[in-house]
């Protein structure tokens, strides 16, 4: 017999992650199915095990999803997602006293970016800067590149970046928006200091990837269950709020359209420098 239970991947970038999902795992529990998870070192790691069968579900990055999708030439379904994660950008950050107008005044300054398999603080920054006619030839990268293969969830090169802008370290530096509202919210910018020269538009973040011969009362409940939790439930609110979230969403494939383009002309050549 089949094992019942949804067996669901994300990878350990914070220990709040356990929490997270033993709440998941209990909210499914009293809807009567079973879910379980198991916890990954990397994205790369997690990619592999989906591919091979041996988790039902994963956790994915914009990364991962068009990684997925690429190797399982378009099949792998994307199940749901967390409505923080759709619509959003990157900020081209600039220190106001540098004077800086224009994306070509980037030239001949220094840029702050953060890890290379950020999408939000690296990927996709720099590939919409070049589309927009920066030469990134004649631009200074400064790169912060700790927590290899979270692919920027930790947040914490994006917090580098913008203690680089305002030290005056970098001239200027590439943050995704939900790191840039979090940290505006918390008082830790200086508008005297740091000024947006530059918003991209926009691109995904998150999804839940599953295979394409994943059984179809599995996928129907996963996604049921998931999108029963409401933000007015205390017990609910609790674990959307650790997601910073207010409910799930359908999982859509359009916005990943930049990421894949951006992984093609920039992405796959600095992953592959690991």
């Amino acid at each position: 017999m089949a094992d019942p239970t949804i067996l669901m991947g994300a990878v350990a970038y914070d220990p709040k992650v356990v929490t997270i999902w033993e709440g998941m795992r209990e909210h499914f529990q009293e809807h009567g199915v079973a879910l379980d998870f198991a916890l990954f070192s990397s994205y790369e790691r997690q990619i592999e095990a989906l591919l091979g069968g041996h988790i039902d579900v994963s956790w994915s990055s914009a990364i991962a999803h068009v990684r997925v999708k690429r190797r399982t030439e378009g099949k792998s379904l994307g199940l749901a997602m967390r409505d923080r994660d759709r619509d959003v950008c990157a900020k081209i950050l600039v220190r106001r006293e540098v004077g800086l107008r224009k994306l070509t005044d980037l030239h001949g300054k220094t840029l702050a970016v953060g890890t290379r398999d950020s999408v939000q603080a690296r990927i996709l920054p720099l590939y919409y800067l070049k589309q927009a006619g920066v030469d990134l030839g004649q631009v200074k990268i400064h790169a912060f590149d700790g927590n290899l293969g979270k692919h920027g969830d930790t947040g914490a090169s994006e917090l580098e970046v913008l203690a680089a802008v305002h030290s005056g370290k970098a001239q200027a530096g590439a943050v995704g928006s939900l790191v840039w509202q979090a940290e505006q919210a918390a008082g830790n910018v200086d508008p005297r200091i740091v000024d947006v020269l530059w918003t991209t538009p926009c691109f995904d973040l998150r999804i839940f990837d599953a295979m394409p011969t994943l059984p179809a009362e599995k996928i129907e409940a996963f996604r049921r269950i998931l999108t029963e939790m409401s933000y007015a439930n205390p017990k609910h609110r609790k674990i959307l709020d650790m997601e910073g979230m207010r409910r799930w969403l359908p999982g859509r494939e359009q916005s990943y359209a930049p990421v894949r383009a951006a992984m093609e002309e920039i992405g796959d050549r600095l992953l592959e420098t690991r």
